[in-house]
């Protein structure tokens, strides 16, 4: 068996707002036997600009532009993902869609390299009174 050493990954976040509610994915841990919630958004590759892989990861996943994006700053988030240990470094920016009719959408599916996934419109006092949780954790700094 060949040990591939644990790396730190490097993502870019994007908080969308619609009200009182968060855009996020939806995510499941088999080990913990948890659906979670996370903003959406994916890694950034060597030598692109944490915006412009925000910008790319909506267009892949969700055939979605991005406007108005603000940077909020970085968070580091050590964590546990079905059973193995995680560690990433998060570029968070507020944003919004450029197309509206996202804002109507109660779900969205999309497909992210051969991994389905949910997109949904969730209110942010049920974060923020830990009925569902989201991750990741220091992001509630920024809502």
């Amino acid at each position: 068996m060949v040990h591939v050493p644990a790396q730190i990954r490097a993502l870019a976040l994007g908080l969308i707002h619609n009200g009182s509610r968060l855009f996020v994915s939806e995510g499941y841990d088999p080990a913990k036997q948890q659906t979670f919630y996370r903003p959406l958004g994916g890694g950034i590759e060597f030598g692109e600009p944490s915006d412009l892989a925000l910008r790319r990861e909506f267009q892949e996943e969700l055939q979605a532009e991005l406007c108005n994006l603000r940077y909020l700053g970085c968070l580091e988030n050590l964590f546990t993902y079905n059973t193995q240990a995680g560690h990433e470094l998060v570029q968070l920016y507020a944003c919004d869609f450029a197309d509206p009719s996202f804002y109507q959408q109660e779900r969205i599916e999309f497909v992210e390299d051969e991994r389905s996934g949910v997109a949904v419109w969730i209110e942010v006092a049920r974060f923020k009174n830990k009925e569902l949780p989201l991750y990741p954790e220091g992001i509630f700094t920024y809502l």
